[in-house]
């Protein structure tokens, strides 16, 4: 299974994409559904640099990109801007472009396995690995910066994999160094501090041949550098103000206090525990329930470890290889948040690759015959079932789930928040958020692609809008106004005095359709006391519920509750519904916490929740069963 030259590394990773590409395109670009605010901002950006050359601030060619918050880093949106170019902006071009990134960074680990172990067999179970790794699958998804990053890990692992043996370096791997490390650097935030410190990895090739060489990429990395040092010089604090917010390192934080910190974060980031069992606790960034890397993978890098501190200890490459996994995780570790995978997102392409060892020798001895059985054979087979089952099972659940991830990334923007405001007919529609709930780039986009004269939209600061107008906001309410349509994280209005209505009039017969069902185990009740009753409610029918209702309330969709005695007698009912704060489509869930009473008198009862359409009818009424409880009031 040995092979010599590079033809077949070529061949293999040509045979490799095919299926590849197949599986990572499966479900673009509605796996998962919606598109998130960084994924607009991107490729809004990318957009306007494809047919102006200017960002959305009107800077030409910018270095990095202004947006919500923080500068974006510029690698995959001018990456992007030329897909535009040719394919016209597109959710599905833009996702396609992550997806296509993902599958290069598995052909270059592939591409690397092969030419460290010069085995066929490694280099394919090896792409394999990393294929169904859900770490890299997850960051391949998303029209994020950090889904080029992968793809120049692997590159700068290949740069410098070339001359870990030899003696003298060319000018070639002298500039193949450099560049890489520049496009780590510009390519992601984390790059900023994780360029510079495996820069500094490469001492571990210093002697007196190499020296000068390594000095030389230093130098021509640290030229790579001048443009982010202007413009840290003319825009202070830009990179940084983000990491303000998510660090613990504060000016009155004592220097004992950050170390003590920093070891907690750090260890908190490289748990196997959550790598293998449960990943990060963001549903937008990782499927819940499910480890970040395959079992057998950990397993494999672990041991492959082992060998290279057995046996290889001596290897200058293998070192190199172990410092870039050590220092990977520190810029995570400078930060409040626990595991999160964008910013470790090194750690799976340096597991996969730490496994080649374990591969090599696994390979090794299914080929040695123990005895009548091949006990390495087994042990190879079961490794690669093992990865096989779990990658499968993963993608199975991902795309399965998708469905129910659509309000992470505002799938129904389009149509509950914008149509209904492009409905009104008013020009210009107004944009404002809150500070720190940034919105606004969601109507650029959709706008954009919807054919929308992008002047028509006007960005509020500090300027209200005026009466009668149309305002899509990421406020959770307004004052003085009239709501027109709430869906999540947005809501449109307009300023009173306003001729515009909401559409909102009584549900047909056919709508009053739900399920109810708890959330959480019903607290106990004493006579008069008030509590807190949290429930999941979905809409069965086939009719979509409205998001709001008309001035007087009519309309509206709420929760209530009523105490009943056991034959039936009501004995209070919840003066006012818990409103359903966004409409319904069929089959969608909302979580409901409703403020619930116990009657006066203490004995035994039953607490009915509905929902109830106001001023039209209770769903029990219509024959839609609530959800009952039997209680127990104490006195």
């Amino acid at each position: 299974m040995r092979f010599e030259g590079r033809r077949w590394q070529l061949r293999i990773l040509f045979v490799f994409a095919a299926p590849l590409l197949t599986v990572y395109l499966i479900g673009v670009p509605h796996t998962p559904p919606g598109f998130c605010l960084d994924e607009s901002s991107i490729a809004y950006n990318a957009q306007l640099i494809a047919t102006t050359g200017h960002d959305e601030y009107a800077t030409a060619w910018p270095l990095y990109f202004r947006a919500f918050g923080e500068y974006k880093n510029p690698i995959f949106i001018y990456l992007l801007a030329a897909v535009f170019k040719f394919t016209g902006p597109s959710i599905a071009a833009a996702r396609a472009l992550s997806a296509i990134l993902g599958v290069a960074a598995i052909l270059l680990v592939t591409y690397l396995a092969a030419a460290i172990s010069r085995r066929r067999d490694v280099a394919v179970v090896v792409g394999l690995s990393t294929a169904l790794t859900p770490w890299l699958y997850e960051n391949s998804r998303l029209v994020f910066e950090v889904a080029v990053y992968p793809a120049l890990v692997a590159l700068l692992l290949i740069a410098v994999f070339r001359v870990s043996s030899r003696e003298r370096w060319s000018p070639l791997d002298i500039a193949s160094l450099s560049l890489t490390l520049a496009l780590l650097t510009y390519g992601y935030s984390i790059g900023r501090l994780l360029g510079p410190l495996l820069a500094l990895g490469l001492i571990a090739f210093a002697n007196r041949r190499t020296l000068r060489a390594i000095l030389l990429v230093w130098l021509a990395y640290g030229v790579t550098l001048i443009p982010l040092l202007i413009f840290i010089r003319h825009h202070p604090g830009a990179l940084t103000a983000r990491f303000g917010l998510l660090t613990y390192i504060q000016p009155d934080t004592s220097v004992l206090e950050i170390v003590r910190q920093f070891a907690i974060h750090y260890l908190r980031n490289f748990d196997p525990r959550r790598m293998v069992l449960t990943g990060e606790d963001n549903v937008r960034d990782h499927l819940a329930g499910a480890g970040s890397i395959l079992f057998a993978t950990f397993a494999m890098a672990v041991a492959g470890v082992f060998l290279i501190l057995r046996r290889d200890r001596r290897s200058r490459w293998w070192a190199f290889v172990i410092y870039a996994l050590i220092v990977s995780v520190i810029p995570a570790a400078l930060t409040t948040t626990v595991f999160p995978q964008i910013r470790l997102i090194a750690v799976p392409v340096l597991l996969n690759v730490l496994a080649v060892p374990a591969w090599q020798i696994l390979f090794a001895k299914a080929q040695a015959k123990l005895g009548r059985v091949r006990h390495g054979l087994l042990l190879l087979i079961a490794a690669v079932l093992l990865i096989a089952g779990q990658g499968v099972y993963f993608q199975v659940l991902y795309h399965r789930t998708a469905a129910e991830r659509g309000y992470v990334c505002d799938e129904k923007f389009p149509r509950k928040i914008l149509s209904v405001t492009l409905a009104t007919l008013q020009s210009p529609i107004y944009l404002f958020d809150p500070p720190g709930k940034s919105g606004y780039v969601q109507s650029y986009w959709y706008g954009l692609l919807g054919g929308i004269d992008q002047s028509r939209f006007v960005r509020l600061t500090n300027d209200p809008p005026p009466a009668g107008s149309a305002v899509i906001s990421t406020e959770e309410s307004c004052g003085n106004c009239r709501l027109l349509a709430r869906h999540l994280n947005f809501i449109v209005y307009t300023p009173l005095p306003s001729a515009l209505q909401p559409h909102s009039e009584p549900l047909p017969a056919e709508a009053f359709r739900a399920e109810i069902r708890p959330d959480h185990p019903l607290p106990a009740f004493r006579a008069h006391e008030p509590q807190q009753v949290t429930v999941l409610v979905r809409n069965l029918s086939s009719i979509s519920w409205p998001s709001v209702g008309a001035d007087d309330g009519r309309y509206t969709m709420t929760v209530h509750s009523r105490w009943l005695t056991a034959d039936g007698t009501v004995v209070s009912s919840s003066n006012e519904g818990t409103r359903i704060f966004y409409g319904l489509d069929p089959g969608d869930v909302a979580g409901m916490t409703l403020p619930v009473t116990a009657p006066d008198a203490p004995g035994q009862y039953r607490l009915l929740i509905d929902v109830v359409q106001e001023g039209v009818a209770w769903f029990s009424d219509k024959g839609s069963p609530p959800l009952v409880f039997d209680v127990s009031v104490s006195p």
